[in-house]
């Protein structure tokens, strides 16, 4: 049975070489595996023509897009990243001499390498803050994980019991995930659900506290209180623990900064640039506990079920999960270093 598809040069060379050394034709065809046909055809080719390689690259219809066509559609979607391909057929027809469907739209981005994909959210950073967050990875660019051990992290998060995905879609290369045009700010913002409070280092999980209303002051205080301290306490007993927050206005509060005062001679509250979750790796674990609760079999219908499944959850993250987040620490400092104090795909 001869072989589909177009011979290569090597493969047309073997079949003039077999001829010439003075097989037949059936006998080229069962050395070779190819039909007597195509053994007869590329010896008469190369005998009238001299003819040793395939024309049929040259053969077909010609692209509707050429190379100056792609440049076009490349400013196209660099103008607008959020353009349907409906909007960037309908401009790129717009002035030119040939029309083309959605579906050679859609075919040439992705010749080009464009994919649709989701933009990455990331918080509105002001000059301020950008330079803020590059003085903290400058100052922690030496920090091994060894270093990084030594800090616990905590923050507080809320899950919804309704969880609503409007993400938009948008265009880019593969190399472009970070660029100011392929992203999305996010600003913070409250919602319906449930919150709660964690804490966590290298060496363990710390608990899990529910706020049953906003997080002030005075709430905050008695998490630091009784929560905050015997962790800190009881996984740096040397006093050598870093403890860190963000800058939530509840963190900041006058009597929660003289309570640390009180208690720095046992570990020391690590300066946080603001702005900057892609910093702190409990942001992960919280995204790990959403994925969880989203993919049980009988999802929570009230506020009480729904805290049920996050505590539950949270006490079975494996140690695994959370060590590998402290060890991301130094890639996440370098990146925010990279970024000039710019958001990160952390």
């Amino acid at each position: 049975m001869g072989k589909k598809g177009d011979l290569s040069d090597f493969e047309r060379g073997m079949i003039v070489g077999a001829r010439r050394a003075g097989l037949s034709i059936s006998e080229t065809a069962d050395l070779l595996g190819f039909s007597r046909t195509t053994i007869s055809r590329v010896y008469r080719e190369w005998s009238e023509k001299e003819k040793t390689s395939s024309e049929r690259q040259f053969c077909g219809r010609k692209c509707l897009v050429d190379a100056r066509g792609q440049r076009r559609m490349a400013r196209l979607v660099g103008a607008d990243r959020r353009a349907t391909v409906t909007q960037i057929t309908t401009r790129y027809n717009q002035g030119g001499q040939k029309s083309i469907s959605e579906r050679t739209v859609r075919r040439t981005l992705r010749q080009m390498g464009y994919s649709s994909r989701r933009p990455h959210r990331v918080p509105l950073l002001s000059a301020k803050n950008r330079k803020l967050r590059l003085q903290f990875a400058q100052a922690h660019g030496n920090w091994t994980i060894e270093d990084w051990k030594n800090v616990a992290w905590s923050d507080e998060s809320r899950f919804l019991l309704r969880h609503s995905d409007g993400r938009v879609r948008i265009w880019r290369l593969q190399h472009e995930s970070m660029d100011p045009s392929c992203l999305v700010s996010t600003v913070q913002a409250g919602g319906g659900g449930v919150m709660v409070w964690g804490i966590f280092s290298w060496h363990s999980l710390g608990p899990l506290v529910p706020i049953e209303h906003r997080c002030n002051a005075t709430a905050y205080l008695s998490i630091v209180a009784d929560h905050v301290h015997p962790f800190m306490t009881t996984m740096y007993p040397t006093s050598d623990g870093y403890f860190q927050q963000d800058n939530a206005p509840c963190h900041k509060a006058g009597i929660i900064s003289d309570w640390f005062l009180e208690h720095d001679n046992e570990f020391t509250v690590l300066k946080w640039p603001p702005q900057s979750p892609d910093l702190n790796p409990i942001e992960h674990l919280w995204d790990v506990v959403e994925r969880e609760i989203r993919i049980m079999d009988v999802q929570p219908t009230n506020l009480q079920q729904l805290c049920d499944a996050i505590m539950s959850i949270w006490t079975k993250l494996p140690e695994e999960c959370f060590q590998h987040l402290v060890e991301s620490m130094p890639p996440r400092i370098e990146a925010v270093l990279k970024a000039k104090g710019g958001p990160t795909r952390y």
